[in-house]
């Protein structure tokens, strides 16, 4: 009986390891990944005629939070919807958008949705914002 419960307990172990194991593994990506991607994205900004662009879509919580944050703020911006076939999907795919929202301000490409990183890029952008 005591040889079979050492058994099951190395069993349940292994297994508690290995779930920490995968666990740990499918972090590790989010480790690497940068807040934001540097790069010259005028031609966009310059077409939408906006300083800050949100490729978001219409059911996003994420997007909608991205708004509600730039509203607040008093922040002008370019709204396109790549939820729907048409010009601003095709950006969307051309910057390498995977998820929304995908946020253009200044030299900086910022997928999703951080505060923290949205501020800043608003900083280097020269624009920061008051009474933050």
């Amino acid at each position: 009986m005591i040889k079979h419960l050492k058994t099951l307990g190395m069993y349940a172990l292994i297994l508690a390891a290995g779930l920490a194991v995968g666990v740990a593994v499918a972090k590790v990506p989010a480790l690497f990944k940068k807040d934001f991607v540097q790069g010259d994205y005028s031609a966009y900004l310059t077409q939408h005629k906006a300083q800050v662009v949100l490729y978001g879509t219409e059911t996003c919580p994420y997007c909608a939070k991205a708004r509600a944050y730039f509203k607040e703020n008093g922040i002008a911006y370019a709204d396109l919807d790549v939820g729907k076939p048409g010009e601003s999907r095709e950006e969307f795919k051309k910057l390498g958008g995977k998820n929304v929202p995908l946020l253009l301000i200044g030299e900086r490409r910022i997928d999703g949705f951080n505060v923290a990183v949205i501020h800043a890029a608003l900083k280097a952008d020269g624009r920061a914002m008051l009474g933050r």
